[in-house]
């Protein structure tokens, strides 16, 4: 065996050791974001391999389908960081934590009760979750069904049965965090009220989206876009101003 062939089976070796090795980090991270180990071994894979191309190249003129470059650990890590603690894991955690709260509302009109009852009961049927088959008879009854088997969030409610009008989205800074177990299943104002110790950052009102060809008839008679919510052809169908 010459020298060059022992030369790229030890690099082999580093990209398949370096490959382990990530794996290992990642299941060992579980999904956890930032983690420094997962970012090190992602660091040696991806200069291991970027070592083994180019000395495949040199000397075979092959390459690898690995389109990487040459990672400097030390430049990255004081570029991007590492997580908390630093670069080595020394730095001290920062001494003024931030917790910032957002808070949302967004109302709807419902154009067809049964048409949304109807939607409501088809996805209880789907997912019936805890075994309730009953039907949904209210509007607020199918508007919580659909929020659970969808993903939880108002997303799941841009559905045709409720025609989204305006929200608002107020973010702040709070003191403590949110502890739902701390207010009343029937509270509908605890948990979103601004205490005495936070800071209210800024407020986004979101407008419901605006018939473009109602605005130009509009403004053909003096009104229209500049008399209403200053939405442009070309823009999304929800505009927000802050406030």
């Amino acid at each position: 065996m010459t020298d060059r062939h022992a030369e790229l089976d030890a690099a082999l070796e580093r990209v398949i050791t370096a490959a382990r090795d990530h794996l290992a980090a990642v299941k060992a991270a579980d999904g956890r974001a930032d983690d420094d180990e997962v970012w090190r071994a992602y660091v040696e894979l991806n200069n291991a391999s970027n070592g083994y191309d180019e000395l495949l190249l040199d000397a075979f003129g092959e390459v690898t389908p690995w389109d990487v470059e040459a990672i400097d650990p030390d430049e990255a890590d004081r570029q991007f960081g590492v997580g908390i603690g630093g670069v080595d894991g020394t730095e001290a955690e920062d001494p003024h934590p931030q917790i910032i709260s957002v808070r949302q509302r967004r109302d709807y009109r419902v154009p067809s009760v049964a048409a949304l009852l109807r939607l409501a009961d088809a996805a209880r049927r789907t997912n019936p979750g805890d075994g309730d088959s009953a039907p949904v008879e209210t509007v607020g009854e199918a508007v919580l069904e659909l929020m659970q088997a969808g993903d939880g969030s108002l997303g799941a409610l841009d559905i045709p049965e409720l025609e989204s009008l305006d929200g608002v989205v107020v973010v702040a800074e709070v003191a403590t965090p949110l502890d739902p177990e701390a207010y009343e299943d029937n509270d509908g104002t605890g948990p979103f009220a601004v205490g005495d110790e936070d800071r209210v950052v800024d407020r986004l009102d979101e407008h419901a989206f605006v018939d473009l060809d109602d605005d130009e008839d509009e403004d053909e008679e003096g009104v229209g876009i500049d008399a209403g919510l200053n939405e442009a052809p070309g823009q999304s169908s929800e505009a927000a101003d802050r406030r």
